[in-house]
């Protein structure tokens, strides 16, 4: 219900009120995904002010404004009002560039108050600049956090954009409620979403060593394992944060992606930065659980992920080939955790395998941007649609190579003495052939809508693939 002189005009706070995200943050991150190093130049133009330190950001990170979190009812509010007559404006401590940049896009603000200079236009200074401008009690200001009570301490009413009940009734005891437009908090389901826990099964390669060593029934190699899977798991979703964090502009473009809480608004990045130490340090005491191999196997991992995040996913090729890599790490982690050697075979089989797997990732985004026909170029990835054809067919042919390396580990010395029915397993490969074509058929429809691994678990017919395989294999070890 709205109480208020329609004559007052309207000032509007940005982040958090009229976006579901902070533009400070977001432009960090935007700077860290630029170069890494720059977190040590954050910290000294941090020393010169908080203003010095947006302006010094600003000037080197761009942000494509039409795609940020809107709080859409809000700003459909605000523009009937501009319709009405109603004069509105845009006061934020968010950097003047950025301010005027989201002002050109909505179209709806007479003036524009932003961090400029050395002068950090919030809180108090806020404050003072709005009363200079319009008078004491003489605006209407909406805002969304405790930081904006100073300013609702002298409007003439408030509009309160946000969930919380406690800063509802503070601003309240300021100012009158003109409207109050309650927007979902960051819920349990936000945060379990960003760790991205459907991925996890990823991790369940961990456990491939001591299936393959048929030491299903041993208790310490088998409780190590899973200890490994838990930590891996924690220390991937560590990962996924970071890398969520850092392509908010791409996911954002992107058809399914955008739902993703960060780059959503429904959790705020804030939040992501400071989960990623707290998973940290579940993993590190998870270790001291595990032998030290398993720790540096994990570092490596960490590194390497870290290095894909902010430069390796960028460069053609090098991306997928390292995808395929971090597969078979998680097979060596779960041999470092267990100290059952690993057969040279496998971890040969596992990397043109998920280098298939990883092509056909890549080949799925592809067909879908040639389907909508939005660019010539994966956003920040360098793969051009034309790649299309060149991507199927070397995703194919390492597809059909692991096959061959099944065929040439099958007829081995090793297992003819491990399995005493090693006839069987013959019937491996033609089952492996089959759910390889199957899946490049499934991505040349354009059907693959998941990551191919995730595919492979929510596909029927991979199940029961896997289930039959693993039958064979069963059948072949007995006597």
């Amino acid at each position: 219900m709205s109480n208020r002189d329609p004559g007052l005009p309207l000032i509007v706070d940005l982040d958090g009120t009229l976006i579901k995200t902070d533009l400070l943050i977001e432009s960090f991150l935007g700077l860290l995904k630029l170069n890494p190093f720059y977190v040590i130049a954050v910290f000294f133009w941090l020393i010169k002010g908080k203003a010095n330190l947006k302006q010094e950001i600003a000037a080197r990170v761009d942000i494509d404004v039409s795609i940020l979190p809107y709080n859409t009812e809000f700003v459909d509010y605000l523009k009937a009002q501009k319709k009405a007559g109603r004069q509105i404006a845009l006061a934020t401590a968010s950097h003047k560039k950025y301010a005027e940049q989201v002002g050109d896009f909505l179209g709806i603000f007479d003036q524009i108050f932003a961090t400029e200079g050395d002068i950090n236009n919030a809180d108090s200074i806020k404050s003072d600049v709005l009363c200079n401008a319009f008078g004491n009690k003489k605006f209407v200001y909406a805002g969304n956090s405790s930081a904006d009570l100073s300013v609702w301490q002298r409007s003439a009413f408030c509009i309160v954009v946000g969930w919380s009940n406690s800063l509802l009734s503070k601003a309240e005891k300021l100012a009158p409620l003109e409207k109050h437009f309650a927007v979902k908090g960051p819920s349990f389901g936000n945060y379990i979403k960003s760790f991205r826990i459907h991925q996890w099964v990823k991790n369940s390669l961990i456990l491939v060593p001591v299936t393959a060593a048929h030491e299903f029934f041993n208790v310490e190699l088998l409780s190590n394992s899973l200890i490994a899977f838990l930590a891996f798991s924690l220390c991937a979703s560590s990962v996924y944060l970071l890398n969520d964090l850092l392509d908010l502009d791409s996911d954002r473009r992107h058809k399914t992606k955008k739902y993703r809480p960060f780059a959503a608004g429904t959790l705020p990045a804030l939040h992501g930065i400071l989960l990623i130490p707290v998973l940290l340090i579940l993993v590190l005491t998870l270790l001291l659980f595990l032998p030290l191999q398993f720790a540096f196997v994990l570092v490596v991992y960490y590194v390497a992920t870290t290095a894909y995040s902010f430069v390796l996913k960028r460069k053609i090729m090098l991306d997928v080939i390292v995808l395929s890599g971090l597969y078979t790490v998680r097979i060596v982690a779960g041999s470092a955790a267990t100290g059952i050697l690993l057969s040279q075979w496998l971890l040969v089989f596992s990397m043109f395998i998920f280098l298939s797997l990883a092509l056909v990732k890549r080949y799925t985004e592809l067909m879908d941007m040639r389907g909508r026909g939005e660019s010539l170029q994966i956003r920040g990835r360098g793969y051009e649609v034309d790649d299309i054809e060149l991507l199927a067919s070397l995703g194919a042919a390492s597809g059909y190579i692991s096959v061959l390396i099944m065929a040439l580990y099958i007829n081995s010395d090793f297992v003819q003495q491990m399995y005493p029915n090693s006839i069987l397993l013959w019937g491996v490969c033609p089952l492996m052939l089959y759910w390889v074509s199957r899946v490049w058929i499934i991505a040349h429809r354009g059907e693959m809508h998941d990551d191919p691994i995730v595919f492979a678990i929510k596909d029927s017919v991979s199940r029961y693939t896997v289930a039959i395989i693993g039958a064979i294999f069963v059948c072949a070890g007995f006597e």
